[in-house]
């Protein structure tokens, strides 16, 4: 004779509930990993993977037709005693050390300006984006035309003052103050940043401001300028790394041309440097030591800057 099921234990409707939730948020984590899988792959084999390897070649002499030869840390003794990474890194920071202060500075007044335009500003904000889009070649090439000490837009402009200018792009002096002049031509992605940051600050603490009889420099040192901190970190910090990588605009102006007639020392930034090493002279071996120094100091630099942020940043629902 055949022995009666037994019933089976209740469970407690707060613990179905919970198992449901559980179940629900393992769907949709999957989903959404299914829906980043791309990326995710992506980010393996075009970037981790290539990371990885280079860290392996920069211990080895690897000329790219050979295979690679281990010589362990010889590629970084290199590094301390080339004269030429001590001349592309001493460009690299002069560069970024004033290119990039400069480069918020021009943002922000641009940003306060398109701020006040009313109804004009959409066009306005398409003029300085439309630059933006200029490819960094012609930029380079821009550079050549506009900075000619001899025919040059800029040079005939400052004549019409009485002022005598340089030789942009022979005068090792004044090279790389007209690379960074030339490196506002983009400006227009940071305005547009900070504009938007602009216009999401409370009316009302200006109103409060003005009540309180602050002037128009008061208001924006005391209210705007900690209000869109957040923004103008962001574009520090990305410039900063952008600085350290300058490349493309300088190349094309003094070492694509293939002009041999001067010295093109005060335009050899770090990443020129290591381009021709790894490209021009195949010691793919020492470039990818050279790209690790370059990681080793962006990283030293954006976790100063990270630390420094605290103090300096303010984001709207903090506690201070």
């Amino acid at each position: 004779m055949a022995r009666p099921a037994l019933d089976a234990p209740a469970v407690p409707a707060d613990e179905r509930a919970l198992r449901a939730k559980r179940r629900l948020r393992r769907r949709e984590t999957r989903a959404a990993l299914l829906f980043i899988s791309p990326w995710i792959i992506g980010f393996f084999v075009f970037t981790a993977w290539p990371i990885i390897y280079s860290g392996y070649l920069s211990l080895t002499d690897y000329d790219v037709i050979n295979d690679p030869n281990f010589v362990g840390l010889a590629n970084y003794e290199r590094l301390f005693e080339d004269d030429k990474v001590r001349l592309a890194l001493q460009n690299t920071f002069f560069f970024t050390l004033i290119q990039v202060p400069l480069y918020v500075i021009v943002s922000l007044a641009l940003a306060l300006l398109l701020n006040k335009a009313g109804r004009s500003a959409g066009f306005f904000r398409t003029a300085f984006f439309l630059p933006k889009m200029t490819p960094p070649v012609a930029v380079g090439i821009l550079l050549l035309l506009l900075f000619n000490g001899q025919s040059g837009m800029i040079n005939q402009a400052l004549g019409w003052f009485g002022v005598d200018g340089p030789a942009w792009t022979t005068d090792p002096t004044w090279v790389k103050p007209g690379l960074i002049l030339m490196s506002l031509w983009s400006v227009g992605a940071s305005v547009i940043i900070l504009l938007a940051a602009l216009r999401n600050v409370p009316q009302e603490l200006y109103d409060s401001a003005r009540v309180d009889g602050a002037n128009w420099w008061q208001q924006t040192w005391r209210i705007t300028v900690p209000m869109i901190s957040g923004a103008l970190f962001f574009i520090f910090i990305v410039n900063t790394i952008a600085g350290f990588q300058t490349f493309t605009e300088a190349y094309t102006a003094f070492f694509g041309s293939g002009n041999t007639t001067y010295s093109n020392d005060a335009a050899l930034f770090y990443v020129i440097y290591l381009f021709q090493q790894a490209f021009e002279f195949l010691h793919m071996g020492y470039a990818s030591a050279l790209a690790w120094l370059l990681f080793v100091i962006i990283m030293i630099f954006t976790a100063i800057q990270m630390v420094v942020s605290r103090r300096f940043v303010y984001y709207e629902g903090e506690q201070r």
